[in-house]
């Protein structure tokens, strides 16, 4: 057909513009599971410091087991809806031990946090209220918004005067709810929640956190900002994932109020017309809050690995962005920069990956590093080092 020649023409010139400027994503094939050193398709093997695996349970052996036991006692997959024939009793108890651990009164699951965000908010709210938005939460958050017909309101980054002032304006609306990242995933920095929560208060407003980040992450034991802030239980919507730190699967939640979560399995379209999560994913799940109800050990080593590193680059000359979580940001502003340094790492023996807009800001280009808790004090070692020397003959150091 003559439209799809058209296109084609369009889809070509804009691919090759995108490869013309340097931002053409790459993706690279691993043929091992995820872990702190990997084995990429082409033979060679490298040290992950770009992976969501904060606390190194992606490859954890009992997780597995404990997903292959779901798996023989309860199936491969549900083929269903939650409403329809698609809860087990895992489901339930997954979402009893996310609630548990968050110190909140219900959970509900999704295949997915950017589900959870996406569902969250046009149930809730409608044209008479009010979501106050930080200027860099995530996509999802930002789509879910879109689905809304919430009135929109946006404040600087964790600007707390900025939000104080759209609340002020926000006042014209019913119900206002506060939304932000707990960590703010491209830089590392953790949203001010004791002062987002005063602010609430002042203002008779919501509160909603997307923890993917924080979570297992932040706070002595692991519980994110409220547990950081001492506001467990005291807000009213936290979303997040099972696909960062707690095993790295998939799906994802809301936990938070009971009524509305009850709201939410009545009418949040991506919960009511997606299948459920697979019986393996929950039972491995149960499995990983359990665990961490009972161990900080992961959480303390992630801490002490994370402070090492962080202090060890910033000896090293780099410009990293200022960060509270296991997020390191070294800055290079430049795209092309972000891509060439990325594959001089890897021939080095180190997995990052560039960033560059549009994932972040235009002349924001950066190599964001992760770290796990599943990384050896060599190993952190090692990455330095290489920084040093890539760093060195790119003249960034």
């Amino acid at each position: 057909m003559q439209t799809y020649k058209n296109f084609q023409e369009y889809l070509v010139k804009e691919l090759d513009s995108i490869q013309s400027a340097g931002l053409y994503k790459e993706e690279r094939i691993i043929v091992s599971p995820q872990s702190a050193s990997i084995k990429l398709q082409s033979g060679q093997e490298a040290l992950n410091f770009c992976a969501n695996n904060y606390l190194g349970l992606s490859d954890n052996h009992d997780i597995i087991e404990a997903a292959k036991k779901a798996m023989d006692s309860r199936g491969y997959g549900m083929s269903s809806v939650r409403f329809i024939c698609g809860t087990q009793d895992l489901h339930k108890q997954l979402e009893n031990a996310i609630a548990r651990f968050f110190g909140m009164e219900d959970a509900i699951l999704y295949a997915a946090c950017f589900d959870a965000n996406g569902g969250v908010f046009e149930p809730l709210l409608d044209e008479n209220d009010a979501i106050i938005s930080d200027a860099l939460n995530h996509a999802s958050i930002i789509d879910g918004v879109r689905l809304c017909k919430a009135v929109r309101y946006r404040y600087a980054n964790a600007d707390m005067n900025d939000l104080e002032k759209q609340l002020q304006i926000a006042q014209a609306q019913r119900f206002r709810l506060i939304v932000t990242d707990g960590v703010f995933s491209m830089d590392g920095n953790v949203a001010p929640l004791d002062k987002i929560h005063e602010l609430a208060v002042k203002y008779n407003a919501m509160i909603m956190v997307d923890e993917s980040h924080s979570a297992g992450v932040v706070g002595k034991t692991g519980r994110g900002t409220t547990e950081q802030f001492n506001l467990r239980g005291q807000i009213e919507i936290i979303t997040g994932t099972l696909g960062k730190a707690f095993g790295g699967a998939i799906g994802g939640f809301t936990t938070g109020k009971k009524e509305i979560i009850a709201m939410l399995r009545q009418r949040s379209r991506p919960y009511l017309f997606s299948n459920s999560l697979p019986p393996a994913v929950a039972g491995a799940g149960i499995y990983t809050f359990n665990y961490l109800e009972n161990s900080n050990k992961l959480q303390d080593q992630l801490h002490e690995n994370t402070n090492y590193f962080v202090e060890k680059m910033k000896q090293a000359g780099f410009d990293i962005k200022p960060t509270q979580s296991a997020i390191c940001a070294v800055m290079l502003y430049d795209a092309k920069l972000s891509q060439d340094m990325a594959r001089k790492l890897l021939d080095e023996g180190i997995y990052v990956t560039g960033f560059y807009y549009p994932v972040v800001p235009k002349g924001q280009a950066r190599i964001r590093l992760q770290i796990s808790a599943a990384h050896q004090r060599e190993q952190l070692d090692k990455c330095v080092q290489a920084f040093i020397k890539i760093g060195k003959e790119l003249n960034v150091i």
